[in-house]
């Protein structure tokens, strides 16, 4: 693995980010301290939308939690997080008191994002439950999914003018969210599937993310064989290491999106657990990161 140094700034500390390949798929910037993540097909419209993968640098949050935890549901104080969420969205450019927050259960229901969601998870209690994916051609609504080691889909359609987040675990994964999300698009808005650009964010390496029989037989179902060779290393203890990130391009390439649109991280959480929450590596002791989409509204 190639290594980077993480611009410094106002944070203290030193730390290197270790790539997983070195095609500049991943873009780490800082700004006022507050080290975030990009992706440079997504970039390339940033005149249209907005996007970013938060990393633990730059926020309030104490101990294992420190300092960029996102979430309110790792027994964090509440004034911390939303703090947080203050110094992420200053550093992105959006209002974080509009964002529609997600609530993961590790299933593939899509939700429809509009203007009466704005603050829903943040500002006021959501009615927005069980919902992994969440979509909208609506501007200036920032829409948020949290991770630890998964898979963090980033969707726009610059044609249509539509945003989406998926959030993809070995069961979303399998499950097939990622083509979900293009399926709705093409239903709800007319996308196409050509025209989609798509990033795989952060998330846990093959070489980290060992399961058991189970999970491969899960895969097995649904992937070909050729496909499974192709994520999957088979070792003598009888357990199996998993590439969700191979895994989440081999079904976006199915459902119709273009290799030319596609950007895959090159950033694995666990190997980068120091710039990164990662739920494997800390053994459950951790914050969350998150991915922010949004589409931007000029006559505001």
């Amino acid at each position: 693995m190639s290594t980077h140094r993480v611009p410094q700034g106002k944070i203290k500390g030193e730390f290197k980010v270790k790539y997983i390949h070195d095609e500049q798929t991943t873009n780490i910037h800082e700004k006022e301290g507050v080290c975030f993540i990009t992706f440079p097909k997504l970039e390339a419209y940033n005149k249209h939308m907005l996007h970013g993968f938060s990393t633990r640098l730059g926020g309030v949050s104490k101990g294992y939690l420190g300092a960029m935890n996102l979430s309110f549901t790792r027994n964090d104080e509440r004034e911390a997080v939303l703090k947080n969420h203050q110094l992420f969205a200053k550093a992105l450019g959006y209002d974080e008191k509009n964002l529609v927050f997600s609530d993961q259960v590790h299933l593939t229901n899509i939700y429809k994002v509009s203007a009466k969601d704005k603050g829903k998870g943040i500002m006021k209690k959501s009615d927005i439950v069980e919902i992994d994916g969440l979509v909208t051609n609506e501007k200036n609504i920032p829409m948020i999914t949290f991770y630890a080691d998964c898979v963090p889909l980033f969707f726009y359609d610059p044609i249509e003018e539509v945003v989406a987040m998926a959030h993809a675990g070995w069961r979303g994964t399998v499950a097939g969210i990622g083509s979900k999300m293009v399926v709705y698009m093409q239903a709800e808005y007319g996308c196409q599937a050509k025209n989609i650009i798509v990033a795989i964010g952060p998330s846990i390496c093959r070489k980290c993310y060992e399961v058991s029989k189970d999970v491969v037989d899960e895969f097995k179902q649904v992937f070909l064989k050729e496909d499974m060779n192709s994520m999957l290393e088979e070792k003598q203890n009888g357990k199996f290491q998993l590439d969700l990130q191979k895994a989440n391009e081999l079904i976006l390439l199915k459902a119709g999106i273009q290799k030319k649109h596609l950007d895959i991280t090159n950033l694995c959480t666990c190997c980068n657990s120091e710039v990164l929450f990662s739920h494997r590596a800390s053994k459950g002791k951790r914050g969350n990161l998150a991915g922010v989409i949004m589409l931007r509204d000029f006559t505001i």
